[in-house]
């Protein structure tokens, strides 16, 4: 299974849910871009979104939509197209109690945390309904 990133980005990447300005901004100067962007279109960036589409990185793009806008559509496109580990932490991030489960198991609580940082954000915002779907 692939898991895109070194454990260090994933952990990283849970802490800009939690407001760390910072954390985008090295991830920006350090060739994550695509991190960076992630995370600003897991916060409504349409531009954002757009950016990780146009640049290949589709995967994040459905990675996006499935958490934030819960869409079947990119739940299926991430499991057709083989991004399994992404395709359950989106679920973990919707606090589906199967891929919390599948991350104990196979021991990477951190994912779990990580996950638990999202919910907890997209939990508390209101989305543009207009966002583009994937």
């Amino acid at each position: 299974m692939t898991f895109y990133y070194p454990a260090k980005i994933w952990l990283a990447f849970g802490e800009t849910f939690e407001e760390n300005q910072k954390i985008v901004d090295w991830f920006i100067a350090n060739n994550y871009s695509d991190v960076a962007a992630l995370s600003h279109a897991m916060r409504g960036s349409d531009e954002a979104f757009s950016w990780l589409m146009k640049n290949g990185f589709v995967h994040l793009a459905a990675f996006d939509s499935a958490v934030t806008s819960k869409d079947p559509k990119a739940f299926k496109w991430l499991k057709d197209n083989k991004h399994l580990f992404l395709f359950v932490l989106a679920e973990a991030c919707l606090g589906k109690p199967d891929s919390i489960a599948w991350f104990k198991k196979h021991k990477l609580d951190a994912f779990i945390v990580i996950a638990t940082k999202i919910k907890k954000f997209c939990d508390s915002q209101t989305f543009d309904y207009h966002k583009k779907r994937f």
